[in-house]
């Protein structure tokens, strides 16, 4: 894959942990996809796992996305931290990730059960309470995806720290 030059050098984010903190702070993540030379995009909650470098999501048992990723892997992603129009200053305030990967579907159970926990405690103020409630039987019926995250660039406006 060609790689591209950030043309605003100014905006880039170039540290490690910088793009981590954008990548579990952000709400979802959008994934595009494409089958058959038609694209398709969707907006998902994720946990992002920085030991593995890879994003995990769950979804339903069918559907557009799985047919979609099972026609093929490949996904370009993003994350981002949108804090509004600065009013007054012509300019937004931002933080994003871009990413590319390959989706697995995982169906080991202690791997998704890893992986879910993963996602809650990325989302949830109280995490150890929902963990609770996975039982083998939950797990096992959950569809869990992984992006092995093999890509990843960000840009910020100056204002915003992450």
């Amino acid at each position: 894959m060609k790689r591209f030059h950030m043309r605003r050098a100014d905006k880039e984010i170039t540290d490690a942990d910088a793009l981590t903190r954008v990548m579990k702070s952000a709400q979802f993540v959008t994934l595009a996809m494409a089958k058959d030379n038609q694209p398709y995009l969707v907006s998902l909650s994720h946990g992002y796992d920085e030991e593995r470098n890879c994003v995990y999501f769950h979804c339903a048992d069918e559907g557009k996305k799985l047919d979609y990723l099972e026609a093929n892997g490949a996904v370009w992603g993003q994350a981002i931290i949108d804090r509004g129009y600065a009013q007054s200053q012509c300019t937004h305030l931002y933080a994003s990730v871009h990413f590319s990967g390959k989706v697995t579907m995982l169906s080991d159970i202690a791997e998704k059960r890893a992986a879910l926990e993963c996602m809650i405690r990325q989302l949830d103020n109280d995490p150890e309470k929902l963990i609770a409630q996975l039982d083998d039987g939950r797990v096992k019926k959950t569809v869990v995806g992984r992006i092995d995250v093999d890509y990843m660039s960000g840009k910020k406006s100056k204002e915003i720290e992450v």
